[in-house]
This record gives structure tokens, C-alpha cells and sequence, in this order.
């Protein structure tokens, strides 16, 4: 009898805290939700104007293309006759300290040279009328795995519109609307200090499942996208190719990758496209993680929410973005050629990442500014094991307004120690990018792989 009541209490125990855990990670209520409707906008950013005036409301973002464009093009600049309200440097830096991320401050500290233009605030983030419907439904169903390193309930939408914890909005960064699928023809460059650059092109495409409009959990699978990165220069890499099947619930599988090897011909497994091992053809100036910047896994952080902040931030980088300059203009020592970068008033969300006990990686802690409008993480400070910032990213974003989507048209990663820094995703000189690219989920399999680098 003793042991039959001690197996019940401890049931009764086991259900009771597995009740309690379930609600630290329930859904959003049905009266939160409607807020995507109400006082927020459909992604869950705050519809309303600050109270300065100095960030306007959101009022549909950039949902159509101007009358200049034809897709193909590089997008014009729908604000190329606006003037900067003023400049940040070194030497008055300090007037703006309560508007500048820590990374900020250490580059205007590190460069004489750098500095930052701040232009009028405009919300053009704009997403389908499909993607904003999903959102507001799974919005009271999604919701984090046991571990966090997972998400359930949830398909095509922002999962987490209406944030508890960190681990939410990084998951919505990941999750963030960027198409159906996407080719990209870019170029990389890591200048030396004296500014001396080899570049290093790829051809992308991005199949990004999650999104579709027929996607459904049980069609999910666990797969939320393929990746195939193909090495275009120098002739030295020419030909290798990256296949990568990213999971959502990671809980589950971690993400798969395959390497085509040019030399030896063959196709093998790559475990460790993964976490703080070293980008493609990086020359040690990031990590795999940094890529797209935050990727992956979030299971060797602790992911605290700060809450949300007004700050100058990377926004409507259209100059950056321009056929018109050639990667030279942009490719300047130490940093990138402050000359054609914009930044504006946003508010975003900010989260602290702390290295969990026991867990390895490069970097101890990164702080994480996520655009309210579309989830995009704009600026990541990294810091090394003294707690020192050691590099800063930054996502020069456009409103790609044929999708309409809100997405980098460059990453650049900062090494405030090296004297250095990475660009990925020039395409000044390249191709656009190609929204409306035809392929099918056979064309990332192992096969089609192998089939493609013997050709």
C-alpha cells in the first residue's frame, strides 16, 4: 500500500510540474493575439509613433515597388533625395550615447575614420497578406520545445509576434519571412589592416520551406530549409558545393550538411557546418552561427530578454545596395566605406545570449538588436572570454518590394582586435536577387548534389 501511494503522490508530483512547465511555454491567449489587428502591427511590432515623433507609426511598410523598378534591377532608392539630420563620429559620439548599441560606441572609439549617418526613420518592412493571416493563427499554437531548441504548433508564420523571453525572439529571427525561395550571386571580400582584398564569389539559393503557402506540420517533417552555397572564385575553390537541410526542432536532429569536394570527387557528410567553426572561405573572420547573422541551434546560450529600445540602427541601405558603385568604393581598410551607409531611429528588441555552464564556443556572450518590424536581427555585439567587445555585425537591410520582404543586402562582421572585417553579399556588381527561381525539393537532395559537381 506505502509503495502504491508513493507511485501516486510522485505522479500527481510529475503531472503537476509537467503542467507548470508547459505553462512557462504555452501560447500567446486569444485576446493577445488580436492585438496583430489592434495596436500592433500583423508581425507584432508597435503600430503607434514614439512620443518624440522621431520613429513614425507603421502604416503598411513598403508593400509595393516604386514605378521606376523592374525586377531584375538593383531596387532604387525610394529616399535618395533625403540629406542626413547629422553625422556621429569620435568626437561628438557622446551627444548620442543613449541611441548607440555598445558595438557602435566601440567602432566610433576604434576609428577616427568611421562614422555614422543618421537619416529620417522609415518602417518599410511589408510582408504578404498570407504570412501576416498565418501569424495571427499560429500565434495561439506555437510554441518552444521542452528545451527550447525547438518550436511546435507553427508553419509560414511568425511564431512568437507577441515575445515572453529571448529564446522566442530568436526564433523568430530564424523563422522571419524572407520568400519562398531565393538565388543570389554575391561576393565576400576580409580586407587585410592595409585594405588589400581577395573576393570570393558564391552562388546561393535559399529554399525556404517553412514559408510555403501549402506548408502543414505533418508536410514540414522537421525540415525548414535547404541551402546550397556553390564556390564560383577563385579557381583555387571553384566548385565546391554546401548542402545544408536546417531543422526546426532541433531537439529532434540537428541540422544535416554534405560537402561536394571538386579534388576528390565525391560527396561526404560535414558535422560541423555548425556553431563557432569557421565560415566558407572565411579566413577565420566568422563563425558558421554568424551567418545570415544568427543561425542554427540556440542550445549553448542562455537567451535573456532585455526588453525593447530606441536606437540607430542599419535601415534602408538602398545607396549600399547600388549597381551604381563597384566593390572597390565599399571595400576600405580597417572598416567599410562609411560614405554609403544609412542608419535610422528604430525600436528593437534586444537580447542578451550568456554562455551556458559547461558549453564551448568562441564567443562568451553576444548582445542581439532585432528590428520590431520584421524580425530581422540588424546588429550583434560579440564579446570574447574577458567580456571585451571583440566583433560587431551588422545587417544593412532593404525592403526587397517585389516580395515585398525586409532582408540584408550585405553582412559585415567587425574584428575591433584583427583591425579587420568580412562583407558577405556584395552583388554590386552581380545579378539580383532571384525571388522566383524554379526548383523543387528533389533538386537538394544528396543525389542532385553529386549529379551537379560532376557536371
Amino acid at each position: 500500500m506505502r509503495s502504491f501511494l508513493r507511485h501516486s503522490v510522485m505522479s500527481l508530483l510529475f503531472s503537476f510540474f509537467s503542467l507548470f512547465s508547459a505553462s512557462l511555454m504555452a501560447e500567446i491567449s486569444v485576446a493577445e493575439a488580436e492585438r496583430l489587428s489592434a495596436d500592433l502591427t500583423p508581425l507584432g511590432g508597435e503600430k503607434a509613433a514614439n512620443a518624440e515623433g522621431t520613429i513614425p507609426s507603421w502604416s503598411g511598410g513598403l508593400a509595393q515597388p516604386p514605378e521606376n523598378y523592374k525586377k531584375g534591377d538593383h531596387h532604387p532608392d525610394p529616399f535618395a533625395e533625403e540629406q542626413p539630420l547629422f553625422v556621429i563620429n569620435s568626437d561628438n559620439m557622446s551627444e548620442y550615447e543613449a541611441s548607440l548599441t555598445e558595438g557602435h560606441k566601440a567602432l566610433l572609439h576604434a576609428y577616427k575614420s568611421y562614422s555614422m549617418k543618421v537619416y529620417p526613420s522609415h518602417r518599410t518592412a511589408a510582408a504578404p497578406e498570407r504570412i501576416y493571416a498565418a501569424t495571427k493563427k499560429v500565434a495561439t499554437t506555437a510554441r518552444l520545445s521542452a528545451d527550447g531548441n525547438g518550436v511546435t504548433g507553427s508553419v509560414i508564420g511568425i511564431p512568437f509576434p507577441v515575445p515572453k523571453n529571448g529564446l522566442e525572439v530568436v526564433w523568430n529571427h530564424i523563422l522571419r519571412w524572407r520568400g519562398d525561395i531565393a538565388e543570389r550571386f554575391i561576393a565576400q571580400a576580409a580586407p587585410t589592416r592595409g585594405g588589400d582584398y581577395n573576393l570570393v564569389k558564391f552562388h546561393d539559393e535559399f529554399f525556404l520551406r517553412y514559408s510555403h503557402a501549402d506548408m502543414t506540420d505533418e508536410k514540414l517533417n522537421n525540415t525548414l530549409l535547404y541551402l546550397k552555397q556553390k564556390v564560383l572564385s577563385p579557381a583555387r575553390l571553384a566548385g565546391g558545393i554546401l548542402l545544408v537541410h536546417e531543422t526546426l526542432n532541433q531537439s529532434k536532429e540537428h541540422r544535416k550538411a554534405w560537402v561536394y569536394n571538386k579534388g576528390q570527387r565525391r560527396v561526404r557528410r560535414a558535422p560541423n557546418v555548425a556553431f563557432d567553426n569557421p565560415g566558407t572561405a572565411s579566413d577565420g573572420m566568422r563563425t558558421n552561427d554568424q551567418f545570415d547573422m544568427f543561425n542554427g541551434s540556440p542550445e549553448r546560450y542562455n537567451w535573456k530578454l532585455l526588453g525593447k529600445k530606441e536606437l540607430l540602427v542599419p535601415y534602408n541601405n538602398y545607396q549600399l545596395h547600388s549597381d551604381k558603385l563597384k566593390y572597390s568604393d565599399i571595400l576600405t581598410p580597417q572598416h567599410i566605406n562609411p560614405e554609403y551607409l544609412r542608419y535610422e531611429l528604430h525600436r528593437v528588441w534586444v537580447v542578451k545570449a550568456t554562455l551556458k555552464e559547461g558549453q564551448r564556443h568562441i564567443y562568451k556572450s553576444r548582445t542581439l538588436y532585432v528590428d520590431e518590424d520584421s524580425w530581422q536581427i540588424l546588429v550583434v555585439d560579440q564579446y570574447d572570454n574577458r567580456d571585451q567587445i571583440w566583433r560587431v555585425s551588422e545587417g544593412f537591410v532593404i525592403n526587397y518590394y517585389e516580395v515585398p520582404t525586409l532582408w540584408t543586402t550585405l553582412e559585415v562582421h567587425t574584428d575591433l582586435q584583427a583591425g579587420r572585417y568580412i562583407a558577405i553579399g556584395l552583388d554590386n556588381e552581380d545579378p539580383m536577387y532571384n525571388f522566383d527561381l524554379q526548383r523543387s525539393e528533389a533538386d537538394y537532395s544528396i543525389s542532385a548534389l553529386r549529379r551537379e559537381g560532376r557536371r
